[in-house]
């Protein structure tokens, strides 16, 4: 269930009160901590008791590593299977804080309140959980509801502004792959600012939403979110393992360019539209390049996504604006050229 949180928490405290869970857990980062915990707790109503665990802020944070640490933590305070966890922050500690939930004595029930735009229209989603291993994104994980996701749209006044853009590329995702009309609504803004983007949030978690409820177990309809992180992720893990951490959505712009590219080589769109679709996505993102990567590290890395099998690269690419596909299969030539393709831009 999706709620947009009012200035006195009401749907958190409703929740809570009904629940009566045993314990409280509310997980941050030194971020949250500090720019969105205050307001948290101002608004907590309940005399159940809670406890506060802070995490680094960061991808690097989101290990097996941490997820011991919380593990134990837990254990120390003898969190029962009645406990409940409140993930306070952005994909990390949702990704984080779902998985050690859902592992925690089998399970235990999770609250998801991003402050991240990445987070309230994607990470917090659909219930994926999950933690990096080797530089390979999220490849241990789980699939696990959280119970509410509770969304403050006051919180993005704390983000920096390359923390809204990467939000940002995942609700222009939602548009290309599913709603033509909220493509439209995004790219006709003058740029990206808390309130410009805040009346769009909801309807982009209802396009992630709607495709989850239909294929929870990403068996089909659910990869097509996957649109523009095949190239993304692996580019991602590439920059990671360099020690070079890039923004999670302006990897996946870079994906969304690249693999728009591909469907037109694969003969999916026309140029026209391929060319409009990534002339919208440049007009936000900054170029990132990727010369210091061979095309045979990307493909490897491609190769190896937990969404792939037999050894074979599994894309979702679009048949236009607000429709995608899934499940293709395409020529490592073509894949090759659509590299290029990213890297000549920026010539």
């Amino acid at each position: 269930m999706i709620s947009i949180l009012d200035q006195e928490f009401s749907a958190l405290n409703q929740y809570i009160a009904e629940q009566n869970p045993s314990q409280i857990f509310i997980l941050v980062d030194e971020n949250t901590h500090e720019n969105c915990l205050p307001t948290l707790l101002a608004n907590l109503d309940t005399k159940i008791p809670f406890e506060i665990i802070e995490i680094e802020a960061g991808e690097d944070a989101k290990t097996i590593a941490t997820a011991t640490q919380l593990w134990e933590i837990l254990a120390e305070f003898k969190a029962d299977r009645k406990s409940l966890l409140l993930n306070l922050g952005g994909g990390v500690i949702t990704d984080m804080g779902g998985f050690v939930a859902s592992t925690y004595k089998r399970g235990i029930k999770f609250l998801n309140i991003p402050t991240t735009l990445l987070a309230m229209c994607d990470a917090s989603i659909g219930g994926k959980t999950g933690i990096d291993h080797q530089y390979l994104k999220n490849i241990v994980g789980t699939f696990a509801n959280s119970e509410h996701i509770l969304v403050y749209p006051n919180f993005l006044e704390t983000l920096a502004f390359t923390e809204l853009r990467s939000g940002f590329a995942e609700m222009l995702k939602h548009g290309l792959i599913a709603c033509e009309n909220h493509w439209n609504e995004l790219i006709a803004l003058e740029e990206i600012t808390a309130k410009n983007v805040a009346p769009h949030i909801e309807n982009s978690m209802m396009i992630k939403e709607n495709v989850v409820l239909k294929d929870f177990k990403e068996e089909n309809l659910r990869k097509i979110l996957n649109f523009g992180h095949t190239i993304g992720h692996a580019v991602e893990s590439l920059f990671l393992k360099a020690d070079k951490i890039i923004p999670h959505g302006e990897a996946v712009a870079l994906g969304m360019i690249a693999e728009t590219h591909l469907a037109f080589l694969e003969k999916l769109i026309s140029e026209e539209t391929a060319e409009e679709i990534i002339k919208n996505i440049r007009r936000f993102y900054p170029y990132i390049s990727i010369k210091n990567f061979s095309n045979e590290e990307i493909i490897n890395l491609m190769i190896n996504d937990k969404k792939n099998n037999h050894g074979k690269i599994n894309f979702s690419l679009l048949e236009g604006v607000g429709k995608c596909n899934f499940d293709y299969k395409v020529s490592a030539e073509n894949i090759e050229k659509s590299l290029e393709f990213y890297r000549n831009l920026e010539q």
